[in-house]
């Protein structure tokens, strides 16, 4: 049956919701301030909550917790556990503890606070992990979890839920020396949750707007008394509706590891992690007319608008099992491996839009050309990484040496039609389901590569000399079963990276760097010839302050990125590309992280842009689009352990993301916004629950209705409305 929505049914809607979240916000924070007052009337000596101290003494491990918001080590950069003020490249941690307050429902969220990603492409649109990173994006997301890529091709990927992770890592820049392909920008970095010896049992309930529904729970212990074995079981499970109508989010995972660890010179993680989300929402395109400028008539769509079919589906899964070991034979040498084998499939029947119709019989331009998809993969990905890490001295050079191969194998195989649907009248927009069909067999695409890499951290005196070099062997093949052609490419590749470090007594670290990397380019050109990967090089300048008795981490960087050998319009033949394109990214990144004292977090950001085609047939002199020249950020929160307030925290940040070409051509420009987020939590140790808290968290506090960003004419996001979640963690 056709459904018919107006305009003005969305703005009734939106109101209604508005309403909503006024009850919500009212009713929790008066829950939480009326039991606050009971536990102060019930107990004649007031309860104090007791806290560790503002100084870093917990020791830390860049493959696991870190004892505040300040992470002070990293595994991303280097392959080792290396002090961040030791890494010659900018990294970033969001750490559980910050996963915690700001409750973000993907991993592109958790990493909202962070500098020189843009992580709006895509919106309110949760359905891919997909950002640019120093104004360089891939074509899949360039995302590892525990050291591996997680390889994607076409519309298959593979996305982690944030409950899951211990940690999340950016590392911007070139990353080819010890990882082979990879976008220029550089990459996100996933940690695992991992068994702990100490038992651990949180359960834990949200609910929120759009109908949110979320279980997870957390159980981890030693199996027996001396610790050798120990497991950790981990899932989550949630329901919600999607700010666009017609369109809803499920999702249900579960990770299984356990740990051997006969000695504290071995451990075998076993990790395995199985996540089903039948319905990944909303992941449709908006013309620029409606969304950043206006309708004909006046009017704009609204963050809530749908131009797909009700019986539009997406569904992703995935299962992955896998391993990391590790033995330190003695003090020189250690041995460390990391194993896993990835399925993931992923299906949709989509109905998008494609940009209004502009043909000379269009009327007053409100009809939006529509086109569909259906779509049918499953994905095999194997990936295998072997370490050996010598520790050694050479007089007075003290020398941490790495030495490895890395191995990965990915096939997909895709059944996919595409065609084209009705026409939708914005202006009175009726729905009608869509008769898809079904999927074809489209083609079949491989990849191959193998690499040998080393690296070497030199120290002498304060100074920390990085140098690595690596050689990759990459195949790459593509079956297209409706053209009943095959093209296959062998390339070989050598990435490097050298950078220095000073290490100042008071924390203070100047760095200088230079790093390579190269991407593969699918396709050939007019004649049938396949395209070279594309390079990356950068110049990297900056400093940090990373104190040794403060949980402090600041660090500014500046820098050059070029990537050439581009893919371009061919001037000669309509829709074919040909090589030799340039583009560079200039830019300034400044971040701060502090647990200020043992009541006071703090994280601040600033990112600076500037990115050019420099060598393009059409777009030489344009700015790339999605690429903000200024984000910022500041967040901060405050807890209580004194007086009637003991236990409370309250925070609250706010992100601002610069104006935005939208599209390479550079026609019209995405405006900018500020988006306020906040928190108030409650930790519930004063009756007895140690570790378990109430909390209520606002994104977009202010409901700021906004674009995010357009990669094209036709192809417009808005950004998240408002949010109000309620999160209950329990620990027993």
């Amino acid at each position: 049956m056709a459904s018919q929505c107006s305009l003005s049914n969305s703005v009734q809607k939106g109101a209604f919701k508005r309403r909503t979240l006024a009850l919500t916000i009212t009713a929790v924070l008066g829950s939480t301030a009326f039991y606050a007052g009971a536990a102060t009337t019930a107990t004649a000596k007031e309860d104090t909550i007791n806290v560790t101290g503002a100084t870093q003494t917990s020791t830390e491990s860049a493959w696991g917790p870190a004892p505040t918001i300040a992470a002070k080590r990293s595994a991303t950069a280097t392959k080792t556990d290396t002090p961040i003020e030791k890494v010659p490249q900018s990294v970033s941690v969001v750490t559980r503890e910050e996963m915690d307050t700001h409750q973000p429902q993907s991993v592109k969220e958790a990493l909202g606070y962070t500098p020189g990603i843009t992580v709006s492409t895509r919106g309110s649109s949760n359905t891919y992990d997909a950002v640019k990173i120093r104004g360089f994006g891939s074509v899949n997301q360039n995302n590892y979890l525990d050291g591996l890529k997680l390889q994607g091709d076409f519309y298959n990927e593979v996305l982690i839920d944030p409950y899951m992770l211990e940690r999340v890592e950016l590392m911007r820049g070139p990353t080819s020396v010890l990882y082979g392909k990879s976008s220029p920008g550089g990459i996100i970095s996933m940690v695992s949750k991992r068994p702990t010896t100490e038992p651990l049992k949180e359960v834990q309930f949200k609910m929120g707007t759009d109908n949110l529904w979320q279980t997870g729970f957390d159980f981890s212990d030693a199996i027996d008394d001396a610790g050798v074995y120990s497991y950790r079981l981990t899932g989550v499970a949630r329901s919600n509706d999607l700010q666009q109508d017609m369109s809803k989010e499920k999702r249900y995972a579960i990770a299984p590891s356990f740990s051997w660890r006969p000695d504290d010179k071995t451990n075998f993680t076993f990790l395995a992690n199985l996540q089903d989300t039948p319905e990944t929402g909303y992941y449709g395109w908006l013309p620029k007319e409606g969304t950043v400028q206006p309708l004909p008539n006046g009017s704009h769509l609204g963050s809530g608008f749908n131009e797909g079919a009700p019986n539009n589906t997406y569904s992703l899964s995935h299962k992955m099992v896998g391993y990391t070991f590790d033995h330190e034979f003695n003090d020189t040498f250690t041995v460390r491996q990391n194993l896993r084998y990835v399925e993931s499939k992923t299906s949709q029947k989509s109905v998008y839009g494609v940009g209004l119709d502009t043909s000379p019989t269009a009327i007053n331009n409100h009809m939006l050309n529509r086109s569909t998809v259906v779509d049918n993969e499953k994905l095999n990905n194997f990936a295998v990484d072997t370490q050996l890490q010598s520790k050694f001295a050479t007089g007075a050079v003290d020398h941490t040496l790495l030495t490895g191969v890395d191995f990965q194998q990915m096939r997909n195989d895709v059944n996919a039609t595409f065609g084209t649907a009705t026409q939708l009248d914005l202006y009175n927009p009726v729905y009608e389901d869509f008769d898809f069909g079904g999927a074809a067999p489209y083609q079949q695409n491989k990849q191959k590569q193998t690499g040998l890499y080393a690296q070497d951290q030199a120290e002498w005196n304060k100074f920390v000399l990085t140098v690595g070099g690596r050689y990759d062997w990459l195949t790459q093949s593509t079956r297209a079963y409706q053209a009943n052609n095959y093209t296959e490419r062998n390339d070989s590749q050598f990435t490097g990276r050298a950078g220095l470090n000073y290490l100042f007594d008071n924390g203070v670290t100047p760095y200088l760097s230079y790093s390579e990397s190269f991407e593969p380019n699918s396709g050939a050109d007019f004649s049938g010839n396949t395209f070279t990967p594309s390079k990356g090089r950068q110049y990297e300048a900056g400093v940090k302050y990373v104190p040794k008795d403060m949980p402090v981490v600041v660090t500014g960087s500046v820098y050059q990125l070029t990537k050439t050998n581009n893919l371009m319009s061919d001037p000669a033949h309509v829709f074919s590309s040909i090589q030799g394109g340039e583009i560079r990214s200039r830019g300034v990144e400044l971040e701060a992280k502090a647990a200020v004292n043992a009541n006071i977090n703090m994280t601040a950001s600033y990112t600076y842009t500037q990115a050019e085609y420099t060598k393009d047939t059409t777009l030489k002199g344009n700015t790339p689009e999605q690429v903000p020249k200024h984000m910022a950020s500041l967040w901060g929160d405050y807890t209580f352990y004194d007086g009637i307030l003991s236990g409370l925290t309250v925070g609250t940040g706010g992100r601002f993301l610069g104006s935005s070409y939208g599209d390479p051509a550079n026609t019209f420009k995405v405006g900018s916004a500020t988006v306020m987020d906040a928190v108030v939590k409650y930790d519930l140790g004063r009756f007895g629950l140690n570790g378990s808290s109430v909390a209520v968290n606002v994104n977009n506090l202010l409901d700021r209705e906004y674009v995010a960003s357009c990669f094209a004419t036709y192809g417009c996001f808005y950004g998240a409305e408002r949010q109000v979640v309620a999160t209950a963690t329990f620990r027993f």
